[in-house]
Formats: C-alpha cells, sequence, structure tokens
C-alpha cells in the first residue's frame, strides 16, 4: 500500500483530535477496550466487514424464509398444530400445506439447518470485524447512531440467540427452560426487524466500501504487503496498528474452509447414503446397525414410555361415522399400499424409505367419511409430547399417504413407531405421528 495512504490516516487522525478532544471533555476518556487505541488488528476495516455484510445479506433472507416455511408446514390453521397460537398478525403468511413435492419439506429445513452451520463462522468474523464499535465512547453522538446502536442490539442479540438456539437444538442440548419452537418464531421476528433496519442504515456504506478494493487482489495480497485499511469515520481501522500475524487472505480462507467444514461434517444427516458416515456434527447422522431399519430415530419408545405392555395390548380405534377397533392382524388383512417417501425433522435430517401400510382414505372410507375435512391422530405417546396432531384433507386424501406397517418389506422396528406410523408426503417428521392408536376422522 503507498505511503500516501499512511499520511491520510494520519491527517485524518490530527483533523479529528479536537472533536474527539470536545467528547472526552463531557463524557470522561475512554477506558479499557473504549480507547481506540486498545484495537489494533491491521485487519480491520469497512471493507472486511462489507465483505463478511455483503455474504450475510444473501444468507439471512434465506434462512428466514425456509424457516417460515418450516412453520407453515406444521399446518398451524389446524386444531392443536400450533406452537405459537399468540403468534397474532405474526401468521399472516400461513397457507394450507401441500403434498407433492414430497421432498419439499425436505430440501428447504435441510437447507435452514445447513446455512445456518455455514453461516456461523461468517456471523462469528463479522462480529469480531466490528467488535470496536461494541466499545465506541461515547455510546451514541446523534440520532443516526442512535438507531443504529438500537438496531445492533436486536441484530447482534437476535443472531446470537438464533444461531445457538438453532445448534442447540439441532445438537439436542436443551438447556433452557422455555419452548424452542415459540422463542425460535419470535427471536427471528425480532431479530429481521434489527435486520433490516440495520441494512437500511448501512447498505450505502457497505456498496461504497466494497468499491474501494477488489476481492481477487486481496485474495493475491501476501501476508507481507498486508496494510491497514485507509483511516475513515467508521472506527473499524486501528488507529495504531499492529504489524500484521495473519493477510485478509488468510483470514477469508480460514472463514472459508470453516464454513465448508460445517457443511461437510452435517450435511450426511440430509443427505442420506455415505455421507452420512461423515456427519460428525450431526447426531442424527449416525448409523443405527445394519439391515432394513438402520435409519434415523428421533426418539426412541422407552424415551417417551411407551412399553412394551401398551403394544401387547394395542389396538386402533377409528371413528368417523361409525367406530372401528381393528387389530394388528385385522390390518394386515386390509388392501395394503408401497410408497418410497421421505421424512424429514426439523433439527434437519432427512431420511427416504420405503413404506407399506394403508391409505389414510381407505381407512376414512371404512369410519363412513368419504370427504374428510381433517384427522386428529393420537398415540401411544403419553401427553405432553408429540402424540397426537392433526392432519388437512389434502393429507388424508393423497393416496401416497399411509398408515404403514412395515418398512422396506419388514415390520416396523419398536422404535420406529410399532404397531404402525403415520407416513405422510411433505409433512414435518413430528407429524409422521408413531405408535399411532386412534384416528378421528371428521366431516
Amino acid at each position: 500500500m503507498p505511503d500516501a495512504d499512511v499520511d491520510d490516516r494520519a491527517e485524518a487522525r490530527a483533523a479529528s483530535g479536537g472533536v474527539w478532544e470536545k467528547l472526552y471533555e463531557a463524557f470522561g476518556r475512554p477506558r479499557g477496550p473504549s480507547r481506540p487505541e486498545a484495537w489494533r488488528s491491521p485487519l480491520r476495516g469497512p471493507w472486511l466487514t462489507s465483505l463478511f455484510g455483503s455474504v450475510l445479506l444473501v444468507g439471512i433472507p434465506v434462512m428466514f424464509i425456509t424457516g417460515l416455511v418450516s412453520y407453515a408446514a406444521y399446518d398451524p390453521r389446524l386444531p392443536g398444530n400450533d406452537t405459537t397460537p399468540t403468534h397474532g398478525i405474526l401468521g399472516f403468511y400461513l397457507f394450507d400445506w401441500l403434498t407433492s413435492p414430497s421432498w419439499i419439506y425436505r430440501v428447504s429445513q435441510g437447507i435452514h439447518v445447513i446455512l445456518g452451520f455455514a453461516l456461523t463462522p461468517i456471523v462469528l468474523a463479522k462480529l469480531w470485524s466490528v467488535m470496536p464499535k461494541f466499545f465506541a465512547w461515547p455510546p451514541v453522538r446523534s440520532i443516526a447512531m442512535l438507531l443504529e446502536r438500537l438496531s445492533l442490539a436486536l441484530l447482534v442479540g437476535g443472531v446470537i440467540f438464533q444461531f445457538f438456539t438453532g445448534i442447540f437444538d439441532v445438537e439436542y442440548f436443551y438447556f433452557w427452560n422455555f419452548s424452542f419452537y415459540d422463542a425460535h418464531f419470535y427471536g427471528a421476528w425480532a431479530f429481521m426487524a434489527g435486520f433490516v433496519i440495520h441494512v437500511g442504515l448501512k447498505f450505502p456504506t457497505m456498496r461504497r466500501s466494497l468499491r474501494t478494493r477488489r476481492l481477487r487482489d486481496e485474495l493475491r495480497c501476501p501476508l507481507s504487503d498486508t496494510r491497514p485499511e485507509p483511516s475513515d469515520e467508521s472506527g473499524l481501522v486501528a488507529v495504531a496498528p499492529a504489524a500484521p500475524t495473519l493477510s485478509r487472505r488468510g483470514l477469508l480462507g480460514l472463514v472459508g474452509a470453516t464454513s465448508l467444514a460445517t457443511i461437510v461434517f452435517t450435511a450426511g444427516e440430509n443427505i442420506g447414503g455415505w455421507t452420512r458416515a461423515i456427519a460428525l456434527l450431526a447426531p442424527r447422522g449416525r448409523s443405527y446397525g445394519s439391515g432394513p431399519t438402520d435409519f434415523q430415530i428421533n426418539k426412541t419408545a422407552a424415551v417417551v414410555g411407551v412399553t412394551q405392555q401398551k403394544i401387547d395390548q394395542w389396538t386402533l380405534e377409528i371413528v368417523g361415522a361409525k367406530k372401528l377397533v381393528l387389530t394388528r392382524a385385522q390390518l394386515m388383512s386390509l388392501p395394503q399400499s408401497t410408497q418410497r417417501l421421505p421424512i424429514a425433522c426439523v433439527e434437519g435430517w432427512a431420511t427416504e424409505q420405503t413404506w407399506t401400510g394403508i391409505p389414510l382414505a381407505h381407512l376414512a372410507s371404512m369410519a363412513g367419511i368419504d370427504k374428510p375435512r381433517g384427522v386428529q391422530v393420537n398415540s401411544l405417546q403419553p401427553p405432553g409430547g408429540f402424540g397426537a396432531t392433526y392432519l388437512s384433507a389434502e393429507q388424508i386424501l393423497d393416496p401416497r399417504s399411509l398408515l404403514a406397517l412395515k418398512v422396506n418389506g419388514v415390520d416396523l422396528s419398536i422404535d420406529h413407531g410399532f404397531p404402525a406410523r403415520n407416513i405422510i408426503p411433505a409433512a414435518p417428521g413430528v407429524h409422521n405421528t408413531k405408535w399411532v392408536n386412534k384416528l378421528t376422522f371428521h366431516d
């Protein structure tokens, strides 16, 4: 970098000296991390921050949209399905969930979770790049800066909460005493409010900063030629930079490689096949033994309280215009259908298997309901979990929707829902209820 840039930074600091002195007189001199001299990395600057921000400007909206799709997939307008019944106007986007293509939820939620992992290193790098702004002194110097800091509170607090609770949910590490669904839903809206305000305030600066240098040049710049960005009013450029120990090329490579590694070590639980073996960061990527029932299990029968005694006493109650009680042997004697369908869970894992069972439409007809409005599905799983759900008319009438009795040609295992479970195309995993013991069809 030419020596003229060094002179420009010195002149800029000298010109602003009087302003700083007046602020120090009014608010006191900054201490600790609030001192501009405390931040010495020569890599920080508006260009680097804008580069990370441009990636998040694309990634965050995609995550938000796929999150809304996931919420809509729960069909919250149907009785008992809404995990956030107090959503108010925030539920304006809801629509009747579809059944085709059968893989739509798998792809949408897979993108949501995998992208969340991939963006985490970029979020952390972005936070590191703007760290001096968090300790700026005085904290507020104008109305515009007040709005910016308020948006930062929503933005930073929201991104930390959303990303880390989302990651902990995927990893099944629940250390909180609140509903993840409620918190993630309302947290997403608060975060996006801060995100939109912040983008509106900073987009011109980001666009202007990205034009100051080319990414191609930075990726070719070695450590020996690494220099601080020109000093400006952003407060990000170090006033007393230390000698670089890492080039911007090295930093970008480190962040990019970490992001790629998170994809490699998590995507297998959604993609399946041989990639499951390398899904080291995904608890539902592991193997469950060999054979036709080697696929993901979210919760075992023992965990949810489904005992062998309950299974031994099991019958299926079908309620409609008339009431039927059927044993598993009687169900096996009914006309069977075989379908290749995926199960995809909100935590990001997915699997596609071959299921055999009775179409739900046939069971509705047996109960005297030829045009069902919906069906309440109950399970042996005790109340308080997801032992009940409601399915729409479209889901019932889709010929691929089954009360499954077998998978891949063998009986369901107890942990996969024996004696019977629902398999619904395009439905989130929680609506593919296991251990089904009652179907109540409504006309």
